[in-house]
């Protein structure tokens, strides 16, 4: 895997993935959407769009699982009512999105022609994306990023601590998925600007 790049030529924003990366960059989003599709918080799809679109009863408390309170991080912190109703008018919406942005990677990679059970050894999946997709992905990734980093207890400046990690350390393999996610999404800003 080398990144993301811009093809010079079609100006996509390409990358390739062993089928094992592949793979795993799917399961982080599907995890991300299962997390934020199993919360009281998950708008009913199946009213009618206009009430929906009306509809502001969504939640006013901050939500009880560590990540979901980095993903949605209370908008006053010294305001509990205002940032109560700033929650209720815009969580819902707000978890859609990520969702939706995650599904977008799940569904990009099926299309690159990963298959839904990896079997394969030595499989190479290559993605190609419009610019809106890529930009999708890279919000995606801050998601995923943020989820492993709250998750592992990631803080600013504890880099020695997880680099002094044994490799068998199952933290430190988690760890070095978060860092590889973030060069990922470094590499897909590169290529974005490019």
């Amino acid at each position: 895997m080398s990144g993301f790049a811009r093809h010079r030529r079609s100006r996509r924003i390409i990358a390739t993935f062993t089928g094992f990366e592949a793979d795993l960059i799917r399961s982080l989003a599907s995890q991300i959407v299962e997390l934020l599709r199993n919360e009281r918080a998950v708008p009913d799809d199946s009213r009618d769009p206009f009430e929906a679109m009306m509809d502001f009863s969504g939640p006013t408390t901050e939500p009880e699982d560590p990540v979901l309170q980095r993903l949605f991080p209370s908008a006053y912190t010294d305001d509990e009512e205002a940032s109560a109703e700033f929650r209720r008018y815009t969580e819902g919406t707000l978890r859609d999105g990520k969702a939706a942005a995650a599904v977008s990677i799940i569904d990009s990679l099926e299309e690159a022609g990963l298959p839904p059970e990896l079997t394969e050894d030595g499989l190479m999946i290559d993605v190609e994306l419009e610019e809106a997709e890529a930009e999708t992905w890279m919000r995606s990734f801050t998601d995923i990023r943020l989820a492993l980093a709250s998750r592992l207890g990631v803080e600013e400046g504890d880099e020695a601590y997880w680099h002094s990690l044994p490799d068998d350390d199952p933290r430190a393999q988690a760890h070095d998925i978060y860092e590889w996610i973030g060069w990922l999404q470094e590499s897909l800003v590169e290529a974005l600007t490019a």
